[in-house]
C-alpha cells in the first residue's frame, strides 16, 4: 500500500493551510505533485478539506514524464493542457511540490532540457491576472540523489526542513521587521567574519521586503513570479547601489538555484564590480553561465537577511537560516530592484557581523 503521510508531514500542511496560504471555506486550491511527494500531497489536500476549501490533485507521474523525454516531446511537455489552464483560471490558492524526483538524471540533461518547462512563464502570467496566490514546497527538493551527493541523511534531512515549516509566519514578520529597521537605517554597510570576509557595500535607498512566507496576490511591485512563496520561508531583501562593492565575501552555506548548486565560493570584488571567484565546488556551471550573461552579471545587486530559527544549516534552506546573510550579483529586478542581468546567483555566510555606517547591528549572526 502507498505510504501514508507521517505526523509531522500532517502538522507541516496544517500550519501552511492555515497560516500560510490562509485557506478560507469554500476556497478552490490545487494541489500538484510528482511521485516523490505524494505523501506530503496527501496531507495538504486533508487540511484543505478540513477548513472547507475544495482540493484538486494535480499528479505528475514520473515514469510518464521521463519517457516522455526519451520519446523526444519535450516540447509536448512544456505545453500544459486545456483541462489544466481552465483549473489555474479558477483556483484561488496553489501548492506546488518541485520535481521531477530523479535529480541525478535531470542534472545529466543537456541545459536541463528547458524546453519540458516552458510551460512556466504562461502560467505565471495566468496566474498574475487572477489573483493566484501560492506556496512552493522546498520537500520537492529531497531527493536520494542529492542527499547521497550531498553526504546527508535522508530521512534527517526531510524532518528539518518540515520543522522549519512549522514557525509561525507572524514571528517571521516580526523579526524581519525589526532587521529591516536595523539594516536599513544607513547609508553603508560592512560585513566581515573570521574567515576573511570583509565586504563594504552601498544600499541603494530602497525599503526592505520582509518575506514572511505568507502570499498575496500579484502586484505591480513584486517580481513575474511574485505570488508564489518558498516554504519554508523567512527572509529579509535589501536592494544594494551596484556601483559600490569592495573587498572579500567567502560562502560557507551552499547555494542551489534550481537544478545547479556551489559550494566554499569566494569573491573578490573591486570598484564595484566582481573582479575574480573560486570554488570549493559546482564551479563548472557557474562558469558556464557566469560567461553567458549579460551587462551587471559583475555587480552586487542585493543582500538578503534570513530569519528562520529552525533553518540551522540545512541544504535548501540557506537563505532563511536564521542570522545567515546572502549576497546576490547579477539581476535583481525579481528583488525589486533596476539590474537587469540575465546572470543570478547567490552566496551565503551563516555567523558574520554586520556593521551600519560603522554601528555593529549584528554579531555572530545576531540582531543586537
Amino acid at each position: 500500500m502507498p505510504q501514508g503521510p507521517s505526523t509531522l508531514q500532517r502538522a507541516a500542511a496544517r500550519n501552511i493551510v492555515r497560516k500560510y496560504l490562509r485557506v478560507r471555506a469554500g476556497e478552490n486550491v490545487i494541489v500538484e505533485s510528482w511521485d516523490h511527494t505524494m505523501p506530503m500531497a496527501s496531507a495538504m489536500l486533508d487540511e484543505v478539506r478540513r477548513v472547507g476549501g475544495q482540493a484538486l490533485l494535480v499528479f505528475n507521474d514520473e515514469g510518464a514524464w521521463w519517457r516522455a523525454i526519451d520519446r523526444k516531446q519535450s516540447r509536448l511537455l512544456g505545453r500544459s493542457s486545456a483541462p489544466e489552464w481552465a483549473a489555474l483560471r479558477a483556483a484561488d490558492a496553489y501548492v506546488n511540490f518541485w520535481g521531477p524526483g530523479d535529480t541525478d538524471r535531470i542534472e545529466r540533461l543537456p541545459d536541463r532540457d528547458g524546453a519540458a518547462f516552458d510551460w512556466l512563464w504562461p502560467w505565471y502570467e495566468v496566474a498574475r491576472k487572477t489573483g493566484l496566490r501560492g506556496v512552493r514546497m522546498t520537500t520537492g527538493f529531497v531527493t536520494e540523489g542529492r542527499a547521497r551527493r550531498w553526504g546527508v541523511d535522508l530521512g534527517n534531512w526531510e524532518e528539518r526542513v518540515l520543522r522549519a515549516s512549522l514557525i509561525d509566519p507572524k514571528e517571521l514578520a516580526r523579526e524581519g521587521a525589526r532587521l529591516a529597521r536595523a539594516v536599513s537605517s544607513g547609508r553603508r554597510l560592512r560585513i566581515t567574519h573570521p574567515n576573511g570576509t570583509d565586504l563594504e557595500v552601498a544600499l541603494a535607498g530602497v525599503a526592505p521586503r520582509v518575506q514572511d512566507g505568507r502570499p498575496h496576490p500579484w502586484t505591480r511591485r513584486a517580481s513575474p513570479s511574485g505570488m508564489l512563496t518558498n516554504i519554508p520561508a523567512g527572509n529579509v531583501d535589501l536592494i544594494l547601489d551596484g556601483r559600490t562593492a569592495q573587498g572579500t565575501f567567502r560562502a560557507n552555506r551552499r547555494t542551489n538555484i534550481w537544478w545547479t548548486w556551489h559550494a566554499g565560493g569566494a569573491l573578490e570584488f573591486a570598484g564595484g564590480r566582481l573582479r575574480s571567484y573560486s570554488f570549493e565546488d559546482g564551479a563548472k556551471e557557474f562558469v558556464r553561465q557566469y560567461r553567458l550573461g549579460s551587462s551587471g552579471k559583475d555587480r552586487a545587486s542585493a543582500l538578503g537577511f534570513g530569519l528562520n530559527p529552525a533553518a540551522h544549516d540545512v541544504p535548501n534552506l540557506e537563505r532563511w537560516e536564521q542570522g545567515c546573510v546572502t549576497l546576490v550579483i547579477g539581476g535583481n529586478r525579481g528583488l525589486g530592484g533596476t539590474n537587469g542581468s540575465s546572470f543570478f546567483s547567490w552566496f551565503s555566510l551563516a555567523g558574520s557581523e554586520i556593521a551600519v555606517d560603522g554601528t555593529p547591528v549584528l554579531r555572530a549572526g545576531r540582531l543586537l
